[in-house]
């Protein structure tokens, strides 16, 4: 299965800055490389239109990686429902809790946006 397209634009826009992107499935990977990366970016979607939850399985991933304290980390959700930017400071308390430190997040509103988003990553 493909990631969505705004996920493989957000990493193309990383990608284009010099930056090496791996993009990791939450729904078939169990996270446990995480730690070997210098900067991780989670991107996701609210769990429904009308809800600012994100899904269980982000932060199953989150907590089986190891070693995610301290790493440098950005935050983004897709903008599809009326409470993205609840899911927004959802996402980045799970990251929080995992001792990721976020400098960078933000909502996604289309695949041209991911790809603006993803060249400020690093730059």
């Amino acid at each position: 299965m493909r990631p969505p397209e705004y996920i493989t634009e957000l990493a193309k826009g990383m990608t284009l800055m010099g930056h090496y992107v791996d993009v990791i499935d939450a729904w078939t990977e169990d996270g446990m490389r995480l730690g070997g990366y210098e900067y991780i970016a989670v991107a996701s979607e609210p769990v429904s239109f009308f809800s600012g939850k994100i899904p269980a399985i982000v932060s199953k991933v989150l907590s089986a990686g190891s070693s995610l304290a301290g790493k440098k980390s950005a935050a983004f959700i897709k903008k599809s429902g009326l409470f993205s930017s609840r899911a927004l400071s959802n996402l980045m308390k799970a990251m929080e809790k995992e001792g990721m430190m976020i400098n960078w997040s933000d909502l996604l509103f289309n695949s041209a946006h991911a790809q603006a988003m993803g060249k400020h990553i690093g730059a």
